[in-house]
């Protein structure tokens, strides 16, 4: 039987293995069975790939790209400090239990600690959202109020796409809103920076 022609092979080869995710997570993911959703061969795959690894984390980058303009247009929002805060959030976080986009993450980071590569990679992804948050929430402290922000929202974001009972995504905003100084919180229209 003739194998498929891809038309465009690497982009429709990330949307299958995005897809492929979000049906059955990335641990059930194999380049042979990417290959046959695709009707091409698991070889092909690792030809654009080199390995499952690098499956990962290109699919991962795609991810991210799809979100940057949304991103973006967050720096763009003249609202008070808490509804930027909010919107970012709400970006960040994972929609529900079983986010494809979030399982990624987390299988990304359980893989860094022996891929060097993929340590550096991902260093460069989460470099983006800090430098968003950031920007986003000038001021004072900028930079480590982001750090404390992502930290709590990597946590909570993991238990969230793993299902963990009582976490919900708007207990994740509502964490991350009180993280706000109280001047902020108790006064939305206020703008007195990042602590």
């Amino acid at each position: 039987m003739a194998r498929q022609r891809l038309l465009h092979p690497r982009e429709q080869m990330l949307q299958a293995a995005m897809a492929a995710i979000a049906e059955h997570g990335s641990a059930q993911l194999t380049m042979a069975a990417l290959g046959r959703r695709l009707d091409t061969s698991g070889g092909h795959l690792l030809y654009y790939f080199g390995s499952k690894d690098q499956l990962l984390l290109e699919t991962l980058k795609w991810s991210e790209e799809q979100l940057a303009p949304r991103r973006k247009a967050l720096l763009e929002l003249d609202a008070p400090e808490r509804d930027r805060l909010r919107a970012y959030v709400e970006l960040y976080a994972p929609e529900r239990a079983g986010d494809p986009r979030w399982l990624l993450w987390v299988d990304v980071w359980s893989r860094t600690a022996s891929v060097p590569e993929l340590r550096d990679a991902q260093a460069d992804l989460d470099r983006a959202w800090h430098d968003t948050l950031v920007t986003l929430l000038p001021g004072p402290g900028a930079d480590s109020f982001s750090v404390r922000l992502r930290a709590m929202l990597d946590g909570f974001s993991t238990q969230l796409v793993i299902g963990v009972p009582g976490i919900t995504r708007e207990a994740v905003v509502a964490h991350a809103l009180a993280l706000l100084p109280p001047v902020t919180r108790d006064h939305p229209a206020s703008e007195t920076g990042a602590p």
